[in-house]
């Protein structure tokens, strides 16, 4: 396999990006000077050493604080640590943040299961989801859970599974569960919903 092949196929990897647009960001690098590969190829190198993941929410972030291994939402004293919402994906935490309306603490599941089988749970992170909410009951007396996933099969499928998971915390400690409310209409992804379309959501959980 040439070159071009190997770079076409790596761009193909990328969520949401087929064949015929992978093509178009290799020949759109042919077209530009070495410069600018070089420049690209250095930012993506250095990601590593200037972004890391945090410890309880596994967040991707700036590594530039004092305690590289927590987040600053999830460090702040201003976030509201009762509160707990469970995102699928990095770019929904960011959505949300960035419609002002949630003041509290997530996580990030890393993806949502199939509807094919409610065993696929391969690369979700069940297993930290359990201890990261063991930890918020005890130092930061957790209250509510909000479900917050893609109104669709997958995000119905993937809220199931969570509850039957956590059930046993759930009830021991005696957690309120919430999910996103009408805001949100079936099929519409976090990642593309509006500031308004979020709050509303927030605003009437269920």
């Amino acid at each position: 396999m040439d070159n071009i092949s190997k770079l076409i196929e790596k761009f193909s990897q990328f969520p949401g990006v087929g064949g015929r647009q992978a093509k178009r960001f290799v020949y759109f690098l042919l077209s530009q000077d070495k410069n600018y590969a070089q420049a690209l190829s250095t930012i993506i190198l250095q990601l590593s050493d200037s972004v890391t993941k945090c410890s309880h929410c596994f967040r991707f972030f700036l590594s530039s604080s004092i305690d590289a291994s927590v987040c600053n939402i999830c460090a702040s004293a201003n976030t509201d640590k009762t509160l707990l919402m469970i995102v699928a994906k990095d770019v929904d935490l960011e959505n949300m943040q960035k419609s002002n309306t949630f003041n509290g603490r997530y996580f990030i599941l890393n993806g949502l299961m199939s509807i094919a089988s409610k065993k696929d749970s391969v690369g979700l992170r069940t297993t930290e989801l359990v201890r990261e909410i063991k930890r918020a009951i005890e130092e930061d007396n957790l209250q509510e859970i909000i479900f917050a996933f893609t109104v669709n099969p997958e995000g119905d499928n993937t809220k199931m599974f969570i509850k039957q998971l956590l059930q046993p915390l759930i009830e021991k400690h005696k957690i309120k569960i919430t999910t996103l409310g009408r805001g949100l209409s079936t099929g519409t992804e976090l990642e593309y919903s509006d500031s308004n379309t979020l709050k509303s959501a927030l605003q009437n959980r269920e």
